[in-house]
């Protein structure tokens, strides 16, 4: 399929007139298909513009079905600029370390759009502890090919296979890292995978990695590389704390925030 920014631009103005939006000038730098995945890319010249396409997601929404594709996603250049200057910043980090098979995945994110990730493999044993993004985090373990323990809150994901372990509802959004430390001492893991807020620590040899944040990787693209639980169990001022850290760094957009806040308000 042969997608052109001018036509696409085209389509969004009419879609915001058709439906009570103001006729808001916007720039695409570049538009990219993945027929693979059919996923459409659009590369907005910079944030306002992105603003104006995504349209509180009823434009963007309006797009995907009117084009006929599974899914659409918005990007500014500065968001990914971001996102490579992170990426080469990690890059050093695990230069000549136990993670450096990760360096494939850097290179491979590096030139996102679009994703192809080579496939990698480590020796080194992992602990994946379920926070709140808990299927991302089994499918990054899947997709590094590493042997790992998967544990978690006591009846927090129902529907997840993991060893149930005793904790505050708190530490799905904030785990506790000596905790998970001294677990993974005791099982001789030394990657301990979850949701903390940093993307790399490393502790007396033993890595806390947050994989979503190492590869600058935002809620609305895991959920679809991954798919997405939520917690049943979990603290209201953590969860709105987490979304708020995510939005600023951003690593999630604020209406999927403010829809994420909403749908677990009870």
């Amino acid at each position: 399929m042969m997608f052109v920014p001018e036509e696409i631009a085209e389509t969004i103005r009419r879609i915001r007139l058709e439906n009570g939006f103001p006729d808001t000038p916007f720039r695409i730098d570049e538009i990219k298909y993945e027929e693979k995945g059919d996923k459409l890319f659009i590369i907005a010249h910079d944030r306002t513009d992105k603003s104006v396409i995504i349209g509180n997601s009823f434009v963007i929404g309006k797009l995907r079905e009117e084009l006929g594709v599974k899914q659409v996603t918005v990007y500014s250049n500065l968001d990914l600029e971001i996102k490579r200057r992170k990426l080469r910043e990690n890059s050093g980090r695990i230069a000549g370390t136990f993670l450096e098979f990760l360096q494939p995945v850097v290179e491979a994110e590096m030139r996102f759009p679009p994703r192809k990730w080579p496939e990698v493999r480590t020796e080194e044993r992992g602990l994946v502890f379920l926070s709140f993004n808990a299927k991302a985090l089994l499918g990054f373990a899947e997709s590094f090919g590493m042997e790992y323990r998967a544990v978690g809150i006591k009846y927090a994901f129902p529907g997840l296979e993991y060893e149930a372990i005793e904790g505050n509802a708190g530490e799905i959004f904030f785990p506790d890292e000596e905790k998970l430390l001294k677990m993974a001492g005791e099982r001789g893991a030394k990657i301990i995978m979850s949701d903390f807020p940093f993307d790399l620590k490393l502790e007396e040899g033993t890595a806390l990695l947050n994989p979503m944040r190492f590869f600058h990787i935002g809620f609305f693209e895991l959920k679809y590389l991954f798919g997405f639980e939520k917690p049943v169990i979990y603290d209201k001022k953590a969860l709105i704390d987490f979304i708020t850290a995510l939005v600023y760094e951003g690593l999630m957009e604020s209406t999927d925030g403010a829809n994420l806040i909403w749908r677990m308000r009870n």
